[in-house]
């Protein structure tokens, strides 16, 4: 059981999985909204009232949520969209929860792409500590670029879209700048772990 949680946030291309990665190396779980995001709606309850809200024109013949039909209509109405996160949200944040307090070892880590957008500490008050992988926005839009094989303009509309840099800075308890070679995380994530092991031993 893990009572101490780290919320792990960061822009699009900052490098949230190779921090990820280098936790899990050493032990530490860690959950990732976007696979629990995709779990929720598997068949059951949530699915049910994403049926009843939007018709059963979003569901396949087999019963399982047509992913490509709920973007459609949730892309172009910004209040369907609202609509859908009012559904969505609360559960993902209570299965997250429940993953992370779950977990063996002394504290676990929540992986949340879109913290500062969903709300922050006030959305999600379980969070003893929120790291941030930040990156300067030059560096960021040009992984994007490379990363996606897309063009300047969309790679601008992607990042505007999220939180600013300030914003999801002044939620941060800890920062990690990803600038430059990723083997230096290495560094980092030793560092950060002992200390979030010293924090849960002081929260226990």
């Amino acid at each position: 059981m893990s009572d101490f949680i780290v919320g792990l946030t960061g822009g699009i291309a900052s490098g949230k999985s190779e921090l990820s990665r280098r936790f899990e190396a050493l032990g530490v779980t860690v959950v990732d909204a976007d696979l629990v995001a995709r779990a929720v709606v598997e068949p059951g309850p949530v699915l049910s009232r994403i049926a009843e809200r939007f018709g059963q024109a979003i569901l396949q013949p087999d019963g399982r949520l047509d992913r490509r039909a709920l973007r459609e209509l949730v892309f172009a109405d910004e209040e369907l969209r609202l609509a859908l996160e009012a559904i969505t949200h609360p559960a993902i944040r209570k299965a997250l929860e429940s993953a992370c307090k779950a977990a063996a070892g002394a504290y676990a880590v929540a992986a949340i792409p879109l913290l500062t957008e969903a709300g922050g500490r006030r959305a999600y008050p379980w969070l003893d500590r929120i790291l941030l992988v930040d990156v300067p926005v030059e560096l960021q839009h040009a992984r994007l670029m490379q990363r996606d094989g897309i063009g300047a303009d969309l790679a601008d509309r992607m990042i505007a879209a999220q939180a600013s840099r300030p914003q999801r800075l002044a939620l941060a308890d800890d920062v990690v700048v990803n600038d430059g070679d990723p083997a230096h995380l290495d560094e980092e994530v030793a560092v950060l772990d002992a200390r979030y092991r010293a924090m849960a031993a002081g929260k226990r």
